[in-house]
């Protein structure tokens, strides 16, 4: 066969033999880059070194320098976890790794027993041996036969199962270094001695394919990184989150309460419910300047209108659905709120002069979240979201997205929210709606991200089933991203619902639909904001917002005068005044994440002022300030949502 033609980055173009791979690519170009090489890249996709090159293409070289290497190291590096494991303990049967690996790495393991503290120390200590061989990986396409002889050979069970998974058209390989052989579409780096450090962090339980009636396995995490020094730093982050998990700071501030007894549903306890009702009256109160109306829909309803709108069919085991007093009834429990205000629009005759129409609720959804994924307030099955629907004339779309891009600075901003990534989520494999409308939809928020002046990413075949979605990301300590605001064109849920309007022609038009959120989960936002920042929210935020400390008894009666003062202007405060030291009573604001404490001493009284001390800030002591005045500030900088307790 002819050579066929590799465009480089540079512009470049080399001929090479059809069939080529990867890296015979990178050793045509030089020794260092071949000897640094983990993977390559076509097209935007990641592929293996030992991939043959069939057809003209632009190739990119990835190595260490680039993001994706990170995910391909750690990727390699649970190879070396299963290979150390099956060294140890040979009977051990293996599941599945992670598909994700942008921070750490997984396999559920069935073995006889739970793996103890010292199991882990002996697989972590043979891991660094196999690393220290330096054995390549291997990439083997394999028929489905083949795969089949080979597991059974070895005595996988589960990874037969697995096999079973594999689509009959999609290609199967085998990878393989030293001994070890695994069922895996890859890619992976050249040889183990390019994974420079390695790191297992925990173990805990699973079930084989979720199911809690099946096998219980064991899953080990870990980590991986091109040095030891990336290692320190990401364990030092880890370390930092930890110190930030909202877990953990919720119970500390007295947020939240989980309990094994409501699985997935926490409870609020009365801070909690101060922050909870702050984000929801802060969304609230720009709903009447953005256009939006509150609405309320049911939480039961009957299956059919979850039938109509498409979510009995593609999401039926992630709902709750029981039986109804009459037998043949069966009753959904609301885990949306698009198909009611679906309802809602087709109650009367609509006209182009109601739109565009924007139904907005906070109300309860609950979703069947599988027990091993649910994480704090991250993952729930009981929730709410700053939810919104948009209907309007098609024209008119481009606009509302505009808006949209308006309401996001201006609730982010108010939180202390910087460093937002936007993406476009393209159609995904299984969707409603005709291609063609779903290109145009994609075309057209691409252009409306440029035009609010973000660089737009795109999370190919990402979107809902029902239309494609812009998607605001944030990334938290750890630098994992999490996605908040979303709008999303809706391609089927108006047909399917029969929703008309009448257009300024006098005929009877479609309208289009948006699904919108600023906040998204009210929970999982919760979650995200308290490890943002520790606890620390911003002044108008806080639960508790001013602490008054008088030194000693003799100035209660001026300490209760201000914090009545207080209190009347609207500022959420607390008087300590407890027979302990001023010390005392200063750290416990702290440890409270008060973002103000105010000191009342001798002078303070005599002179009717306060001293104001602020917890975030270099210079924690001011001078002393005038009662009124005090209140006045703190009060115009609540109503402002100002981060700080001061200008």
């Amino acid at each position: 066969m002819s050579d066929i033609s590799v465009r480089l980055p540079d512009g470049k173009t080399l001929a090479v033999p059809h069939g080529s791979t990867v890296l015979a690519v990178a050793e045509q170009i030089g020794p260092g880059l071949a000897k640094a090489a983990l993977a390559g890249r076509i097209d935007g996709e990641l592929v293996d070194l030992r991939q043959p090159l069939r057809d003209d293409v632009a190739l990119e070289i990835v190595t260490s320098r680039d993001d994706a290497a990170g995910e391909l190291i750690r990727h390699s590096a649970e190879h070396v976890m299963a290979d150390a494991v099956k060294q140890l303990f040979p009977d051990a049967q293996i599941d599945v790794g992670r598909s994700d690996h942008s921070e750490k790495f997984q396999y559920d393991f069935l073995v006889d027993r739970p793996f103890t503290p010292e199991d882990i120390e002996r697989i972590e200590k043979r891991m660094q041996d196999i690393l220290g061989q330096g054995q390549g990986f291997e990439r083997e396409i394999v028929s489905r036969e083949e795969a089949r002889r080979v597991l059974s050979s070895m005595g996988e069970e589960l990874k037969l199962s697995r096999l079973e998974d594999i689509p009959d058209e999609a290609e199967i390989t085998l990878y393989r270094h030293g001994d070890f052989v695994d069922l895996c579409r890859g890619p992976h780096v050249q040889s183990t001695s390019q994974i420079g450090a390695v790191k297992l962090t925990e173990v805990s339980g699973s079930y084989f394919r979720g199911d809690e009636s099946g096998p219980k396995l064991q899953r080990i995490y870990g980590t991986a990184f091109a040095s030891a020094k990336e290692l320190r730093q990401h364990l030092q982050r880890l370390e930092e989150a930890r110190k930030r998990d909202h877990r953990r700071v919720g119970v500390d501030l007295e947020l939240f309460h989980l309990d094994a007894l409501a699985p997935g549903s926490p409870f609020y306890l009365p801070k909690g419910m101060t922050v909870y009702n702050g984000l929801v009256d802060f969304v609230r109160s720009l709903y009447p300047r953005y256009g939006y109306q509150e609405v309320m829909t049911p939480q039961l309803c009957r299956a059919e209108l979850y039938k109509i709108s498409g979510h009995y069919d593609m999401f039926r085991e992630d709902m709750y659905f029981f039986e109804g007093s009459d037998d043949e009834e069966e009753i959904g429990v609301k885990a949306t709120n698009c198909p009611g205000h679906c309802q809602i629009f087709g109650i009367g005759l609509r006209s182009y002069r109601d739109l565009p129409l924007r139904f907005a609720e906070f109300s309860r959804l609950h979703r069947n979240e599988r027990s091993g994924t649910l994480s704090g307030l991250a993952r729930v099955r009981s929730m709410a979201q700053d939810d919104a629907h948009i209907f309007c004339e098609p024209e008119q779309v481009t606009a509302e997205v505009d808006s949209f891009f308006e309401m996001v600075r201006e609730i982010y901003e108010a939180l202390g929210l910087e460093g937002v990534e936007i993406a476009v989520s393209t159609r995904p494999e299984e969707s409603l709606g005709d291609p063609q409308d779903w290109e145009q939809a994609e075309k057209m928020l691409v252009e409306s991200v440029e035009r609010a002046g973000y660089p737009c990413k795109i999370k190919p075949g990402d979107a809902a089933f029902y239309g494609p979605k812009v998607e605001a990301d944030f990334r938290d300590v750890l630098g994992r991203a999490w996605t908040l605001a979303t709008i999303q064109i809706d391609m089927a849920m108006p047909a399917r619902f029969g929703l008309k309007y009448v257009g300024r022609d006098g005929e009877s038009h479609q309208p289009a639909m948006l699904h919108r959120a600023i906040l998204g989960s009210l929970e999982r936002f919760m979650a995200l904001l308290i490890e943002h920042t520790g606890g620390d929210f911003p002044f108008w935020l806080a639960p508790l917002q001013v602490a008054v400390l008088p030194i000693s008894s003799d100035q209660a009666g001026h300490a209760r005068a201000v914090e009545r003062k207080l209190r009347d202007a609207g500022i959420r405060v607390e008087l300590d005044d407890r027979s302990e030291t001023l010390g005392f009573k200063i750290r416990e604001a702290e440890l409270q994440k008060v973002p103000l404490s105010l000191v009342i001493g001798e002078k303070e009284q005599a002179d009717g002022t306060v001293t104001p001390r602020l917890r975030k800030s270099k210079k924690k002591k001011f001078e002393s300030l005038g009662i009124d005045e005090l209140v006045s500030q703190l009060a115009k900088n609540v109503a402002e949502r100002r981060m700080g307790p001061f200008v």
